[in-house]
């Protein structure tokens, strides 16, 4: 089971070669998220994904395993948005308190040749890599995206 404090916390940083108005995108706009907002081997419902994108706003999805047709939604509201640099939001299971709620950070920063580095902050959670839950779970989304990325950036 993933232990949840508000000590517990981890964090996954990486460089993908798209400019940052890309990988801002991908987080933000419905279409591009429902392509990589899942670990492999999962999928997301369709028309599933919602986005409001303001301080305030909320988000929603729900993955499925189609190997089982378990769902997995999920829900959280935006604490803070700067684009194309900041976005602070909760991540959590529909009916959770949202001032409990794992808070998530990312934090983009633009490298020369239209590269991006992502900072991203997951506050609230303990996970580690090889956790097969939570840190593989967010990697291995990670690795979709920047294939997505990859793609789009051409």
């Amino acid at each position: 089971m993933t232990e949840r404090t508000q000590e517990a916390q981890f964090t996954i940083t990486r460089v993908f070669d798209a400019p940052r108005e890309l990988v801002w995108r991908a987080w933000t706009e419905s279409a591009d998220a429902a392509e990589w907002w899942h670990p492999r081997g999962i999928e997301i419902k369709e028309g599933s994904v919602a986005i409001d994108v303001r301080p305030g706003g909320r988000y929603a999805y729900t993955m499925v395993n189609p190997a089982d047709g378990e769902e997995y939604p999920t829900v959280g509201v935006y604490r803070e948005v700067d684009p194309p640099r900041r976005l602070v939001f909760t991540w959590a299971s529909p009916g959770d308190p949202d001032d409990t709620a794992p808070l998530i950070t990312v934090d983009l920063r633009e490298l020369e040749g239209d590269r991006t580095e992502m900072l991203f902050h997951l506050r609230g959670i303990h996970a580690e890599p090889g956790d097969e839950d939570v840190y593989d779970g967010w990697d291995s989304a990670f690795d979709l995206l920047a294939e997505q990325l990859t793609a789009r950036a051409r």
